[in-house]
């Protein structure tokens, strides 16, 4: 994907304001045309991807970043039921967390997460994480064609 490509469209789960702040802040630079989604919660996230009310009329996210920690459905939930149902499982889910515990690198590696990223504290470290992670799906990846939108298929 270029600057003149396809939308890379991407459904951030996170239930941290400051935090989306910042992943939005890192998907403002042009070099990757994309745009950011929200879901405050795991909860949240399969309703977007189930395209429920309010969400009837979303394209289907090119790119998860999923937060483990959240109210409701949290991430580790949510990553399961994404990674079970034949149409999201190919959609690149990245877990995108503040916890380093073995037990939850573990886990998301076993339900499937395509990668496992904590986040990093000092915020110049966030942004070129972001940066790296919008580049690497915006530029380097082959990402599943979205022939359409049409999540019944």
């Amino acid at each position: 994907m270029d600057a003149g490509g396809p939308l890379l469209q991407v459904l951030v789960v996170e239930d941290d304001p400051g935090d989306v702040a910042l992943v939005e802040s890192a998907f403002a630079e042009h070099s990757v045309r994309s745009v950011l989604h929200h879901a405050a919660d795991g909860g949240e996230a399969l309703a977007f991807l189930h395209r429920d009310d309010p969400y009837r009329d979303v394209p289907r996210p090119d790119l998860i970043l999923l937060d483990l920690n959240m109210p409701r459905v949290d991430g580790r939930q949510a990553l399961v039921m994404i990674k079970t149902d034949e149409r999201f499982m190919a959609i690149p889910t990245i877990v995108f967390t503040t916890s380093s515990s073995d037990v939850d690198v573990r886990s998301s590696y076993h339900a499937r997460a395509n990668a496992y990223v904590t986040k990093p504290i000092n915020l110049d470290d966030y942004d070129r994480v972001i940066v790296q992670i919008r580049n690497f799906f915006g530029h380097t990846v082959t990402l599943p064609r979205r022939a359409s939108d049409d999540l019944t298929t």
